[in-house]
């Protein structure tokens, strides 16, 4: 009995100790991850980013917001895992660089606006929505809830009941509604219903929620891309990340109804993408949608403790720096790295870095 109960506090104390040499290897490659970035695709005179190492070949002179969606996001969880640290101030700054004050509502261009603007879509301020209520909730700033109430009001200019409701991808354009800009304005409705405890963001939630669900969820527990409108024709594509935010909703449904629905319905969810998206022993080639998968998983694992879904985003990601990572600090497949792509794999680093 002494020699079994010996061997298990020793192999506690080995698993102890490698959890540990992980977290600080994830924390690590986040911190190296975060530095490439600021070294090689950050626009210091114009506090403005590339969107690639490339800049002769850049579309633009600078990034489009849509990876600067996913730098605010990661600067998130490196503020998280580094106390005391600022690492948004300098990503908020170029946000506002894409700010549009334009009828029906202010939000965000697609493009910097004193340069040449561009479309507004709703997900890409939704993603921003997202990040600034994860950190009022970490912070307590009222300016980040203040910034996402008011990009609340302009996702909901894109909100109408053709198709039996659900809101488009793109302002100005009514072809179709995607889990892209559906799954997150869920999340932003039930962020704002948690920081204010007003019923009308649950409401949208659940309105949301249920349309989803309705048209766009496959029967394996994953979701199809988008509707089209108004033809109703389901494109089938799947992508991890609107696995990841319909998963993160039921997580955040359960915690706020204690509903058992809601937490079998994310299990559903992490079950079938994993079946779908994780193959010999890697997921899909875009590390900013599986950064927004895993950010569904950690929220089901700190309810039913099940890591199967946390290993498997380790694995994928100790096997990115291992072979996709180069001798500037930066990741990818192609020689010309991108800045959406060192978004993502920062944020996955530094959440497994306070996993535990």
């Amino acid at each position: 009995m002494f020699k079994y109960s010996g061997l298990m506090m020793l192999l506690c104390l080995h698993s102890g100790l490698f959890v540990s040499a992980q977290s600080s290897a994830n924390k690590t490659h986040a911190d190296t991850l975060w530095s490439a970035v600021v070294k090689n695709l950050y626009d210091a005179q114009n506090k403005l980013y590339y969107e690639t190492t490339n800049k002769e070949k850049n579309e633009n002179p600078h990034s489009f917001l849509w990876p600067l969606c996913g730098l605010i996001q990661a600067a998130n969880e490196m503020e998280a895992i580094h106390p005391g640290k600022n690492y948004m101030p300098t990503v908020v700054t170029a946000i506002n660089a894409y700010y549009d004050k334009k009828a029906p509502a202010p939000g965000y261009d697609s493009y910097v606006v004193k340069e040449k603007g561009g479309d507004r879509f709703y997900d890409d301020n939704q993603w921003i929505a997202i990040a600034y209520l994860d950190a009022y909730k970490r912070t307590k700033k009222k300016w980040y809830l203040e910034k996402a109430t008011e990009i609340y009001k302009f996702m909901m200019t894109g909100f109408d009941t053709i198709s039996g409701g659900g809101l488009y991808w793109k302002e100005g354009d009514k072809g179709g509604k995607n889990t892209c800009s559906n799954g997150p304005g869920v999340l932003v409705a039930l962020q704002l219903y948690d920081a204010t405890h007003q019923k009308s963001y649950l409401d949208t939630a659940l309105l949301l929620y249920n349309w989803v669900n309705k048209y766009l969820q496959a029967p394996e527990g994953y979701y199809y891309d988008m509707i089209h409108v108004p033809s109703l024709k389901i494109d089938s594509a799947a992508y991890t990340y609107n696995a990841g935010t319909m998963l993160e909703s039921n997580v955040k449904l359960y915690h706020i109804t204690k509903d058992k629905h809601y937490l079998e319905a994310a299990q559903h969810i992490a079950a079938g993408s994993y079946a779908h998206f994780f193959r010999q022993g890697r997921f899909p080639y875009s590390y900013w949608f599986n950064a927004v998968l895993l950010r569904g998983y950690e929220a089901l694992y700190a309810v039913d403790g099940n890591r199967q879904y946390i290993n498997a985003m380790q694995e994928d990601a100790d096997k990115v720096w291992a072979t996709e990572s180069d001798q500037r600090g930066l990741v990818g497949r192609r020689t010309d790295k991108d800045l959406l792509g060192q978004t993502g794999m920062m944020e996955i680093y530094a959440r497994l870095a306070r996993i535990k």
